[in-house]
């Protein structure tokens, strides 16, 4: 019979192409047992992972036979996401897990675009979200959901119900004030506004919420910091030096408020001709793994300046909605794959079963 142990360091050393590379699949093994004579396995990932799961569990079964041809095995993968601790001080959301703040330095690199689409591929991975556009002077959301004329609906008169786009929930300015509108408030008043948002809107039971921040390091974004219970930051940039030159000023500004900054997109990396399908590195190349090297921050993923993901968002489909098995939205849902396993960075060390992970039991049965 496989000794339990001999399975457990064999995982330990066994490399799984489709895993993420920064972790160990032997921490996530829940539970092994043996079954009338089939060895059964129960990984539990704390991340959404529905496009990995099934070739997670082919790989790994392909590893185990490979290495004891004679043997059955049962391979079962779930999720169960988790919540991560916030910095001290800050009220919790009653029934939002993890805040993921998506900022930049530099306005025009995509972050909104970015927000939508991340969000959009958590929701593919198999996580509940929300999106709040945090922009109160230029809220893109409502026409990037398709849902530009969409009002908010209160029952209570105190409390304001999201807007549910794409399986998504949404909320934002831009759903309260007329388009044509220019909102003219300054610092405070907008700050004051964001939090009247996040707090008194509805949300439902959410994995994930994504907040698309404002471009800049000004009283929106640390207000966002120290009054909302935000988990982690991510960065978006674009190659070229004056985006990166920006978005060090907005990772130096999560470090200062204790926000950790779990990975950097980069944005318009190469662009795609409509005509002939060349690439070209038109704004520069390899900004953001210097900025990956100097900040220790990993690149979660580098998307094309291409026409297709402008077009579907002024179409209000974006793309990981309009095309989710192709090669811009399957990089988003590896994307939002890598930046929901780097939280476990936040969690406390898996090596040692501290969080109840690794607690595999062995219950052979004649």
């Amino acid at each position: 019979m496989l000794e339990h142990q001999t399975l457990v360091d064999f995982i330990k050393t066994v490399a799984i192409p489709c895993f993420p590379k920064n972790l160990r699949l032997v921490d996530f093994l829940k539970e092994t047992s043996d079954k009338n004579g089939v060895v059964e396995l129960l990984i539990q990932l704390p991340f959404p992972g529905n496009g990995l799961i099934p070739e997670l569990e082919s790989q790994l079964k392909e590893a185990l036979v490979a290495k004891w041809p004679s043997q059955a095995f049962t391979i079962k993968v779930v999720q169960n996401l988790v919540a991560y601790e916030t910095k001290a001080g800050v009220a919790p959301l009653a029934k939002i897990k993890n805040i993921i703040a998506v900022a930049s330095g530099k306005g025009g690199v995509g972050k909104s675009t970015t927000s939508v689409n991340l969000a959009l591929a958590l929701r593919a991975e198999g996580a509940t979200v929300g999106l709040l556009d945090a922009d109160i002077y230029g809220p893109s959301i409502p026409i990037m959901l398709g849902i530009p004329n969409a009002k908010p609906v209160s029952e209570d008169q105190k409390t304001i119900l999201p807007i549910s786009s794409h399986d998504l929930e949404a909320m934002s300015i831009g759903f309260l004030v007329d388009e044509k509108q220019a909102t003219v408030w300054r610092g405070p008043m907008a700050s004051s506004a964001l939090q009247q948002i996040v707090r008194d809107t509805q949300w439902g039971d959410l994995d994930y919420l994504i907040i698309d921040l404002p471009p800049g390091t000004g009283d929106i974004q640390l207000t966002m910091a120290q009054k909302i219970p935000v988990t982690a930051a991510v960065i978006v940039t674009t190659p070229q030096d004056l985006a990166l030159a920006d978005a060090k000023k907005a990772i130096a500004m999560f470090e200062k408020v204790k926000i950790p900054v779990m990975g950097i997109i980069e944005n318009m990396a190469t662009h795609i001709c409509s005509e002939c399908g060349h690439q070209e590195a038109i704004f520069g190349e390899g900004g953001a793994e210097r900025l990956s090297t100097e900040y220790e921050v990993p690149v979660l993923g580098q998307l094309p300046l291409t026409m297709a993901i402008r077009s579907d968002l002024d179409e209000g489909v974006p793309t990981v909605v309009k095309q989710p098995d192709g090669p811009i939205g399957l990089s988003y849902r590896g994307i939002a794959r890598q930046l929901t396993a780097n939280l476990t960075r936040l969690g406390k060390d898996f090596s040692k079963g501290a969080q109840g992970i690794q607690v595999a039991t062995w219950a052979p049965k004649k």
